[in-house]
């Protein structure tokens, strides 16, 4: 029977909503109880990003399996070298690993891969099986793919005729108030939908979330629904407006561009629900990310170089101005507070948090008696000029819809 019991990872939270990115540290310890005094070969932690594929296809001798693999980062630390042995007791150690800067993208598990963060520690004895603890760390990558002008609408159109006995026809045209977005926001759905035919029908929205998986020269992709919306019902020959919002759902994860095996885009679909045909339907795509998480329990201490992660920013402790902030105990060698209890072991409570340390720089003093001539004066730099003409900024769209009917025959 193995003499360890009660072996538990803890590690510190870098914000209230537990979210690690590219250059935080991750600080924690190992606790465990030994029945008897043991000795070891080693106990080590270690931190790394790591993202699989894995999917089948065929039957029978053609089956055929792909997979693929992608390390971003490891970093390990030793605790206790071989050899040592442990007392009888409580033992616990302290660790602190470094997350490197890096484009590592963000968390996530789909049917056939996953992106995952991992915080693992091991008790390694001789001619024994180690003991193992892991933690999963949620990760949020600090870029955003490019999706040009975020808070410009995107719109697009359909014109589909359907039918075999009984001829229709659907015009649908709709927009979307903005591209980029994050969980937890609405979006303002709106539109225009002419449909000639005798049937009455629905109008429905729909957020997709479409996830690539690629191994190799082999693809294989998921298009799954994460929330649906039913409209109004559309009267049969008949040409209306519609509008509605739409929530993101709060667990939404980040769309994922930045990693060469798993590819996860979002669009909503806005479609005309008909009978026995192809529903004509309008994609518009959107991009989630993750807000900047609140920074109510940042990392203490000097903080990393590079780009900043999203530990590196504690709230200030005084309000702004143009005085001098004074420093807090414990940032310029004063004595610190004493840290803040350990959390619970279950799940994402297997951290505790950490005060955070305010910053703030006093105001440049400048000497007093240096005589400040006048300044001569000169002309503005920029003369007054009338607005532009609307038409000049905003030329119409060729193949839009509008309510000025089509252009005049030159």
């Amino acid at each position: 029977m193995s003499p360890i019991k009660d072996f538990k990872l803890l590690y510190v939270a870098p914000n209230k909503e537990n979210v690690f990115s590219g250059g935080d540290t991750v600080a924690g310890k190992v606790t465990f109880t030994l029945k008897e005094e043991t000795k070891v070969k080693g106990v080590a932690v270690k931190v790394k990003g790591e993202a699989h594929v894995h999917w089948s296809d065929g039957t029978g001798d053609r089956k055929k399996s792909h997979s693929d693999h992608r390390r971003y980062f490891k970093d390990k630390v030793v605790l206790v070298e071989e050899g040592v042995e442990l007392p009888k007791g409580d033992n616990s150690f302290e660790f602190k690993l470094k997350i490197p800067q890096g484009d590592f993208p963000s968390s996530f598990k789909g049917f056939h891969g996953k992106i995952v963060y991992t915080l693992e520690a091991k008790i390694s004895r001789s001619w024994r099986v180690p003991s193992f603890e892991h933690r999963e760390l949620r990760f949020v990558s600090t870029s955003t793919p490019p999706v040009g002008p975020a808070t410009y609408p995107t719109s697009g159109s359909v014109d589909k005729e359907f039918g075999v006995f009984s001829k229709g026809q659907v015009q649908l045209s709709a927009s979307v108030d903005r591209k980029l977005c994050c969980p937890g926001d609405t979006l303002f759905i709106s539109g225009t939908v002419c449909y000639a035919a005798s049937k009455d029908t629905k109008l429905k929205f729909s957020l997709q979330q479409k996830t690539v998986y690629r191994a190799f020269a082999s693809t294989t992709l998921s298009d799954v629904s994460l929330c649906k919306m039913v409209g109004e019902t559309i009267k049969g020959n008949s040409e209306e407006t519609f509008s509605c919002q739409m929530k993101i759902p709060d667990d939404a994860v980040n769309t994922v561009h930045n990693c060469d095996i798993i590819f996860v885009d979002y669009y909503i679909k806005v479609y005309v629900d008909i009978s026995l045909a192809i529903d004509p339907e309008v994609k518009l795509p959107v991009v989630i990310t993750s807000r900047l998480p609140s920074h109510g329990f940042g990392q203490a201490g000097p903080h990393p170089a590079g780009a900043p992660g999203y530990s590196d920013f504690p709230p200030p402790a005084f309000a702004p101005g143009p005085y001098p902030v004074p420093a807090p105990p414990g940032a310029y060698g004063y004595p610190a507070p004493n840290p803040t209890p350990y959390g619970n072991t279950g799940g994402y409570n297997t951290y505790w948090p950490q005060q955070p340390a305010p910053y703030g720089f006093p105001a440049p003093a400048f000497p007093s008696s240096v005589d400040q001539q006048p300044m001569p004066n000169a002309p503005p730099l920029f003369q007054p000029q009338p607005p532009p003409d609307y038409g000049s900024l905003y030329p119409p769209v060729p193949g839009s819809y509008s309510n000025t009917g089509p252009p005049e025959k030159q």
